[in-house]
């Protein structure tokens, strides 16, 4: 009997731990489904809300086009119609909300940015001034200025500062020179002396990407558009006289070289022949979209050729940062 007792008292220790242990499998089970459900529910609600704001930066960027197709038609009509103003292209911050969120846009007329595609022996010094005030050696400078244009040209000698198929022939991967035109900026990183750094910027200092470009067909710059780096990049133009036409284009467009000398005052004369007043058919559009309370957003920057009343894209990226 008592044998049969102790027997019963086992098994029934048994069961207890079994029941236990059915008991923790199912807790964990239980839980790990409640951490996976938690993880998929965030995971949707940063999908929508990514979709959200990618569709509100792409509201601004359609936006963008509609402003400057209104600027082309009123550009210079004496009045506007519905007292409008047109948008400026200079990368003038232009808001817009949808609900209770909104989108931020800046539009850069391509003819305010250094075109890498248009750049000779006569006017590479506004590049090799921009590389300067961006805080690349002097050497360095007249290197990439050199190597650029040796990277577009057919003949197969070097200029002094620059590099050929011999230089880049004798890389750890080797490649031969384009001998044509840049297709994107970023091509830049293949021409002898360019870095991540100089062309993308770092926290402390901003890059080249900001400031040239490779669609339109400027040759020139157009100051009314350019930023205050690429004035001070114009032979003879101190960073305070660039300050200051900065200034003075936000009260009112500076449409003619008149307007031009009058604003750059004595420094014109060693510019004026590396100016023009005309608007390049490529602009830049920077466009954010932010939902309600939140700071961090979506950005797409793109590039549209506008002309003939049509328009078409020739570079778009998505999610891109926002320059500075």
């Amino acid at each position: 009997m008592r044998e049969a007792r102790d027997i019963l008292c086992r098994e029934s220790g048994f069961a207890l731990i079994m029941v236990l242990w059915v008991v923790i499998i199912l807790m964990v089970i239980a839980m790990s489904f409640s951490l996976l459900a938690k993880t998929e529910t965030r995971s949707a609600l940063y999908f929508r809300d990514s979709v959200a704001e990618g569709l509100l930066a792409q509201a601004g960027l359609e936006r963008a086009i509609l402003e400057i197709y209104y600027r082309q038609a009123n550009l210079n009509k004496t009045i506007i119609p519905d007292s409008g103003e047109v948008s400026r292209v200079d990368g003038t911050i232009i808001e817009g909300n949808i609900g209770d969120d909104r989108y931020v846009v800046r539009i850069f007329n391509e003819a305010g940015r250094i075109n890498l595609n248009t750049l000779n022996d006569q006017n590479k010094i506004i590049l090799d001034n921009l590389l300067v005030n961006l805080g690349v050696p002097k050497e360095t400078a007249d290197t990439i200025v050199d190597s650029a244009l040796d990277w577009m040209d057919k003949d197969p000698l070097h200029r002094l500062n620059g590099a050929e198929d011999d230089y880049y022939q004798s890389l750890p991967s080797p490649y031969k020179t384009k001998n044509g035109p840049f297709d994107t900026v970023e091509e830049l990183l293949l021409v002898k002396g360019v870095t991540p750094d100089i062309l993308f910027g770092t926290k402390e200092q901003n890059g080249l990407i900001q400031f040239v470009t490779v669609y339109g067909e400027a040759s020139k710059i157009n100051v009314n558009f350019a930023p205050k780096e690429v004035i001070m990049a114009l032979p003879d133009i101190s960073e305070e006289r660039a300050a200051k036409v900065v200034d003075q284009r936000k009260q009112m467009e500076l449409k003619s070289l008149d307007d031009v000398r009058a604003a750059m005052g004595g420094q014109y004369s060693g510019a004026s022949s590396y100016i023009d007043t005309a608007e390049s058919v490529g602009y830049a559009i920077e466009s954010t979209g932010f939902r309600k309370g939140v700071s961090n957003g979506h950005g797409i920057r793109a590039v549209v050729l506008v002309k003939g009343g049509t328009y078409e894209y020739v570079y778009y990226k998505t999610p891109a940062e926002r320059t500075r």
